[in-house]
């Protein structure tokens, strides 16, 4: 009916994907054009020739069913798309669905089925609409006991989602926690999750500078003792010196002035490890101008 020659022809055309193509072509008998037409009716030719534009704005939003939550993180090119109202209503609607869904893969959550379409057709659907790149960037499933509390805290609006699970302790103290690891950007739970090779990259780093400063070959072991403490104190959230302490607590020490301990942390900020667009709008506006 059609060939393999067509659907390279119809990707050509269009910038859909080899499936979207050869399910274009089954359904319009093998013809070339009608096939172009019923992708762009789905929105699938519009929304593919986006696919390699930044989108590194956006929204993160978490949310929590019983001993369950979700966190994810949902792109596009601008903030004044991230801030759109349909554009949200997008967001939460991915929520709800991977809430009531038992997936933990992005290739499982965009097949996840809401209605008569999966996750991965309302993307290509709301990016068609919106006209800008939208991207389902990640999320992750979190799960908690009885007896354990969930932390939530968003950010200006969902730029920075922090989701964390302590035991013991209550609601207030998680939050006030999920609130200090948004504000500063730990990057590990504890000193046992930094990984083996992070910490001996950051040695290796450590003792060059040490040895570019002078300092005597036989005793950089002990000075990196004290280094070392000082990187976890930056980067371990348990180690980190408590935002809103006044005598230089630790985190570790607050919750457990409370009565709690960590067990978990997801934090997402939106675009991070992304390129970003830089634009001049000015730019932009005048040479859409001389282009009329």
């Amino acid at each position: 009916m059609f060939s393999a020659s067509d659907v390279k022809t119809l990707r050509e055309k269009t910038g859909a994907g080899m499936l979207d193509c050869k399910k274009a072509l089954q359904e319009n008998n093998g013809n070339l054009d009608a096939a172009i037409d019923w992708l762009r009716e789905k929105g699938i030719a519009k929304a593919q020739k986006k696919g390699d534009r930044i989108a590194a704005e956006g929204l993160s939003q978490i949310f929590v069913d019983g001993n369950q939550a979700v966190i994810l993180e949902v792109n596009s090119e601008t903030d004044f798309v991230a801030k759109n109202e349909e554009f949200k209503k997008f967001v939460n609607k991915l929520g709800e669905n991977l809430l009531a869904n038992d997936v933990t893969t992005m290739d499982d959550a965009l097949k996840v089925n809401v209605g008569d379409e999966t996750i991965q057709d309302l993307v290509v659907a709301i990016t068609a609409k919106i006209g800008e790149k939208i991207s389902f960037r990640r999320f992750e499933r979190v799960f908690k006991t009885d007896t354990e509390k969930f932390g939530t805290y968003l950010h200006n609006g969902g730029k920075i989602a922090s989701l964390i699970v302590i035991s013991g302790g209550n609601e207030e103290v998680a939050r006030e926690v999920a609130m200090h690891a948004a504000a500063m950007r730990p990057l590990y739970l504890n000193e046992e999750s930094v990984p083996t090779d992070v910490l001996e990259k950051e040695k290796e780093i450590m003792r060059q500078e040490l040895l570019n400063e002078g300092k005597p070959a036989d005793k950089l072991e002990n000075i990196l003792i004290g280094k070392v403490r000082k990187y976890y104190e930056e980067v371990c959230l348990e180690n980190q010196i408590f935002v809103k302490s006044t005598d230089k607590e630790t985190v570790s020490k607050y919750l457990a002035n409370n009565g709690a301990k960590l067990v978990k942390m997801v934090r997402f900020e939106v675009g991070e490890g992304l390129e970003k667009r830089v634009d001049n709008f000015a730019e932009e506006v005048m040479s859409q101008v001389n282009n009329n």
